[in-house]
């Protein structure tokens, strides 16, 4: 079946053709390393959202970071229950089959998933119509009501508040997995929080004994 054009397609293409000039050929060796395995040290739990990519956060080669995307960066809990369970089992490679030595969880500034936890507005709607996200965010639901009653639900302080504490849900909910549990018990796993400030292009670093977000320290 013959492709039809579209000005998508058409961008999507000269992206990869400028990516097979100015990525994969100069860097062929690199790939070839990459052809029967890879070793990353480091898995990021991330958004979906399109303006926050991980490998140019952290201006990364292919094959350096193990990176799981959905909306609102969310881990669920550790669950036996039947089903398809794509986070669950992306965590389980990268720790028990790849080995990392870190598993992170980036929220960011803006996001869409945590506004939509925030003020509830796609609950009770059927999957395909906003279903499939108000079932997913609903992991954030408790953390939700803590926010809502503190800064309200209409404010941007309140979606920010509300961003940062996704990240601290989803790293609870990774100690929740025996693996996670057992690793980081031994001193083989560290997990760690991060917030990328899409306005300011700032990433900052959870300290979980107080609960705050600093920004990230500059190199020396």
């Amino acid at each position: 079946m013959t492709q039809s054009s579209s000005a998508e397609l058409d961008e999507m293409m000269a992206g990869y053709h400028r990516f097979r000039d100015k990525n994969w050929h100069p860097q062929r060796e690199r790939w070839r390393s990459l052809r029967d395995g890879q070793s990353p040290r480091v898995m990021i739990v991330a958004c979906s959202d399109s303006r926050v990519d991980p490998s140019q956060i952290f201006d990364v080669d292919p094959g350096e970071i193990f990176v799981v995307r959905n909306v609102a960066a969310m881990v669920p809990p550790f669950e036996t229950t039947p089903g398809h369970h794509g986070v669950s089992a992306a965590l389980e490679f990268a720790v028990q089959v790849l080995k990392v030595k870190e598993v992170w969880v980036m929220g960011h500034g803006m996001c869409g998933g945590c506004k939509v936890a925030l003020t509830q507005e796609l609950r009770g709607t059927e999957p395909g119509r906003g279903g499939f996200i108000a079932d997913w965010i609903e992991l954030l639901d408790d953390a939700r009501d803590a926010v809502a009653q503190e800064f309200g639900t209409e404010t941007r302080e309140a979606e920010i508040a509300m961003e940062k504490a996704g990240v601290q849900v989803s790293l609870a909910n990774l100690r929740t997995f025996p693996c996670v549990q057992e690793k980081e018990k031994r001193g083989t796993l560290t997990l760690r929080g991060a917030f990328f400030a899409i306005s300011d292009g700032v990433l900052n670093l959870l300290d979980e004994e107080t609960g705050e977000f600093t920004p990230a320290p500059d190199m020396a």
